[in-house]
């Protein structure tokens, strides 16, 4: 079993710098601080728990493709749920791999927003502490993970507009960047949207959307431009949610006479404005807290390495019978 001794001499620095790392209670340069967690990463130290500071890493994306107060909801549950475990939460939001390099010194991470195929999974299953990911890789060995089953959340958006009589719907999606690096949320209820769309002889026009009011209305304009005779829309941008209704009453269309909108997001966003938005749920409440118990558990959950929360659709005002 590596020694503190070892990682000192595997980063080229004194005892006492690695003490200083790991306790936090003297500042030392970023190089060097990288240098000493790659050594504990590489050798597989694990420090003391006297010598740990009781806390949860939780590595967030803080880069466009990530709503604000839907990551804030997220925050706050996992910070409730580490305090159920004696247990503080520490951000770590560095938007490359080696930003969680700082969880090797806690007593655990949570790495949220899994990519398909997502490059911090190589650091990860090196780090010398339990880890559980928010999200579902494509390759999930070694791996514990909790999700929604976005997949089945896309199918469940397509069969109660298709029961309401609707045979073309438009999705819009996450931000392109979302797409582009392969976030599962987005791609998973995509790709399940798609093929209930198929088996239902539903039309689906998916399009990536950004979040701010230019780029929703330039995004809903053309796509309502090529799909004239949409009645429906799936909408996954929390951050766009809140435009749609005033852009739709400005091209002299209501909701959901004209057009009938499904979310899939925070039951917050979808209650927010008027009219009152079917929607599914991420729960986060209920991710964060199954991720905190099986940290600290350290067991494998029932059934297997993946956790996939069965998603739920809410019926509100914004959904009616096609026209």
């Amino acid at each position: 079993m590596a020694t503190i001794t070892d990682v000192a001499r595997h980063a080229g620095v004194a005892v006492s710098t690695v003490s200083y790392v790991i306790s936090g209670k003297r500042s030392i340069s970023a190089p060097t601080r990288r240098r000493v967690l790659d050594a504990v990463a590489a050798l597989g130290y694990r420090p003391p728990a006297s010598a740990r500071s009781r806390a949860i890493g939780l590595a967030v994306r803080v880069e466009d493709g990530t709503h604000r107060p839907l990551l804030a909801e997220f925050m706050l549950s996992a910070s409730v749920a580490a305090r159920r475990h004696d247990r503080n939460v520490l951000l770590l939001t560095d938007e490359d791999e080696h930003g969680i390099m700082d969880a090797a010194l806690l007593d655990g991470l949570i790495l949220m927003d899994v990519g398909v195929l997502d490059p911090r999974l190589d650091v990860v299953r090196g780090l010398p502490v339990p880890t559980v990911l928010l999200g579902l890789p494509r390759d999930p060995a070694g791996l514990r993970c909790v999700d929604l089953d976005f997949r089945a959340a896309g199918r469940l958006c397509v069969d109660h507009l298709a029961d309401l009589g609707h045979r073309d719907v438009i999705l819009l999606g996450a931000p392109l960047a979302a797409y582009r690096r392969r976030a599962g949320f987005a791609e998973r209820t995509a790709a399940g949207a798609a093929e209930r769309a198929g088996e239902r002889g539903v039309r689906l026009t998916h399009r990536p959307c950004e979040g701010d009011w230019d780029a929703t209305a330039a995004t809903l304009t053309r796509v309502l431009q090529e799909r004239p005779g949409a009645t429906a829309l799936i909408v996954q941008n929390e951050a766009a949610t809140p435009h749609l209704a005033p852009l739709l009453r400005g091209y002299g269309r209501a909701i959901p006479e004209d057009l009938s909108l499904v979310t899939i997001g925070s039951d917050a966003v979808a209650t927010a404005g008027s009219p009152l938005l079917t929607s599914v749920s991420v729960p986060a409440a209920e991710m964060t807290a199954r991720a905190v118990d099986l940290l600290m558990s350290d067991e494998e959950p029932p059934g297997g390495p993946a956790v996939l929360l069965e998603p739920r659709l809410t019926v509100r005002a914004s959904t009616a019978p096609a026209a």
